[in-house]
């Protein structure tokens, strides 16, 4: 888990370390022409107020390829070994610059298509500008693929239930929610998850959000396999 934060924050400053295949893949997009693919580790682009990356961070992995309609209607076909290990995490990421307290609204909808097999989660990855604080929501979850951390209990909040986990990655603090039941639709309040963390827990105080981060943390996709989001929104006032 550590490497996985450490790499996705200095993923843009690393030259690419993997052997990564840059012809396949693309073939597995949608019939409909995408505006913008990309099969390179590092790739990225921005489109409609959000920036997608392909994020091939961990060790021992194999292709990947994203593509994208517009920042909201994008998704990724990945062929990653069954090998322990997170391999990537394909995102859009929204940026948002405000602290908590002067938030009114934070909210976000998601459809997705995912995969029945393989081993990965589907999850919103929002971080404070000093990166000190890792806040994950998990919507979905395969295969062998679990938490940092200790768990904390189950609380509903943002319009679902979540199993909360409390650790560190050594670089910074992680806490993630876990939906107690796979979903792949819907939409999540995240303020009051925010002011959860900070008022009922005092784990942190008032943080300024940066980036609202959302995609696929892939382990394995042996075989190739699409993940697909048909839509995202990520709103915020």
């Amino acid at each position: 888990m550590a490497a996985r934060t450490l790499s996705r924050l200095t993923r843009l400053a690393l030259a690419p370390a993997l052997a990564i295949g840059a012809t396949v893949g693309l073939a597995s997009a949608p019939a409909s022409a995408a505006v913008w693919n990309s099969c390179d580790q590092w790739g990225n682009t921005s489109l409609n107020g959000y920036t997608l990356y392909n994020n091939i961070w961990g060790s021992g992995a194999g292709s990947q390829c994203i593509w994208a309609n517009s920042g909201t209607s994008w998704g990724v076909w990945a062929d990653h070994p069954n090998t322990g290990g997170i391999k990537s995490y394909p995102d859009a990421k929204k940026v948002i610059n405000k602290s908590i307290t002067s938030l009114s609204s934070l909210t976000s909808s998601y459809n997705v298509t995912v995969p029945s097999s393989g081993a990965y989660n589907t999850s919103y990855d929002i971080w404070d500008t000093d990166y000190d604080y890792e806040i994950m929501l998990w919507v979905n979850k395969t295969g062998a693929v679990g938490p940092l951390g200790t768990s904390q209990g189950t609380v509903t909040l943002g319009g679902h239930t979540w199993t909360v986990y409390k650790g560190s990655n050594g670089a910074n603090e992680v806490f993630s929610f876990i939906r107690t039941s796979n979903s792949t639709s819907g939409t999540v309040n995240v303020l009051p998850i925010l002011k959860w963390i900070k008022d009922t827990k005092g784990w942190f105080g008032n943080e300024t959000i940066g980036d609202v981060q959302f995609g696929y943390e892939i382990t394995s996709s042996s075989g190739g396999l699409n993940f697909q989001t048909n839509n995202l929104t990520v709103s915020s006032s």
